[in-house]
């Protein structure tokens, strides 16, 4: 289950950090490519991603 938790958290911070980078122009060929608030929404979708990771992996007890 662990693993899981820790697989999705990934994914999620990886489209995050592609939102991200398609917002500051850095990835094109997309209709976010350039757009600014991309880049915020992926910041705040890899903060979730963060936490995420942060959840899955808090000691248990």
């Amino acid at each position: 289950m662990r693993l899981i938790k820790n697989l999705l958290a990934l994914i999620v911070l990886a489209i995050g950090a592609l939102w991200s980078l398609q917002g500051i122009g850095v990835i094109a060929g997309s209709f976010m490519t350039g757009q600014s608030q991309w880049l915020y929404i992926g910041l705040a979708v890899m903060l979730v991603g963060l936490a995420g990771l942060v959840w899955a992996n808090r000691p248990r007890g």
